[in-house]
């Protein structure tokens, strides 16, 4: 026991002491967008105990309390802080839930992107050949077209490949698999890159002298090597994942009314937008611009944190 403490306070202390740690603490902007990140995220994640309502239990929402404004301008309620929608629907609670959905779905189609991107750009670039000659024009057809065509072209395959009564219950899973095979390019060619400079170092050339096989030198010698601009990738990609998913949202093929998303909420209050119902659009805009732009910044700050010509 004595020995796992004393080896997670050398690693703690390696980290506040590395580069990395004291680039972020002299960034104040950095350290704002992360604790935005974190309350956002922490807000989500705690929602069905932190939320005064439960927007998905119909049986609480009442017609009486439909389009209520925010509770300190006139007519409001103090029940509802930031007004209710055309259901009786209070915005805050429906914006900590839809905050959820749009995070779970920017993280999971990240990480499925992520996986394959990795996969595809290491097996590029250390096969080579004809190999890597396919995976980059495909790569190349699919960044050619714009993310959120490409998105809803899958989405529209996915849901006329379901049956009617599997679309409802899969609706998440297909916008992870849309969202994460628009973004995967990213991470193939960067991985790419940087493999093909790493397979010529000695390290390399060693493994493969030992005889070691060449899933074993991926995975353990190149792999950890590229971890860096993957990480970067990953971080914007998180922002283009949340605004994608919002994007389908508001046209109507991502989540369902039932159970809104960020960018759900926008478009049904957009149709209130001109009828005076402002809150219904205006606060869930600010969590979606306030959660992409800290996102972006910290993905920022850590591609020049990373960058050895940038210390």
């Amino acid at each position: 026991m004595s020995t796992t403490t004393q080896r997670l306070g050398n690693s703690l202390y390696r980290f506040i002491d590395s580069d990395l740690f004291y680039s972020f603490r002299r960034s104040p902007v950095t350290i704002v967008a992360s604790v935005v990140v974190v309350t956002l995220i922490l807000a989500a994640i705690l929602a069905p105990w932190i939320a005064p309502h439960d927007p998905f239990d119909v049986s609480t929402l009442s017609l009486l309390n439909s389009e209520l404004p925010p509770a300190w301008v006139s007519g409001g309620d103090s029940a509802f802080l930031l007004g209710t929608d055309g259901q009786g629907r209070d915005v805050l609670s429906a914006i900590l839930y839809g905050a959820r959905i749009s995070i779970l779905v920017g993280l999971a189609s990240v990480a499925f992107a992520m996986v394959l991107g990795v996969c595809l750009g290491l097996l590029a670039a250390y096969v080579g050949g004809a190999v890597d000659a396919t995976i980059m024009r495909i790569a190349d057809i699919m960044i050619s077209f714009p993310p959120i065509l490409v998105a809803l072209l899958i989405n529209g395959v996915a849901r006329g490949v379901l049956p009617p009564e599997m679309q409802h219950d899969a609706v998440i899973f297909v916008l992870i698999l849309a969202i994460g095979l628009t973004t995967w390019v990213q991470y193939a060619r960067t991985v790419r890159g940087s493999t093909l400079v790493e397979k010529n170092r000695e390290y390399v050339l060693a493994a493969r002298v030992i005889g070691l096989r060449s899933r074993a030198i991926m995975a353990r010698h190149i792999l950890p090597n590229v971890v860096g601009p993957i990480l970067v990738v990953a971080t914007v990609n998180l922002a283009i994942a949340i605004l994608i998913e919002a994007a389908l949202s508001f046209l109507g093929v991502g989540m369902p009314p039932t159970e809104p998303s960020l960018g759900t909420l926008i478009r049904i209050g957009n149709e209130f937008l001109f009828s005076g119902v402002w809150w219904v659009v205006i606060f869930p805009s600010m969590v979606l611009v306030l959660l992409v732009l800290s996102v972006n910044l910290l993905g920022d700050w850590l591609r020049d944190a990373l960058n050895p010509k940038l210390r």
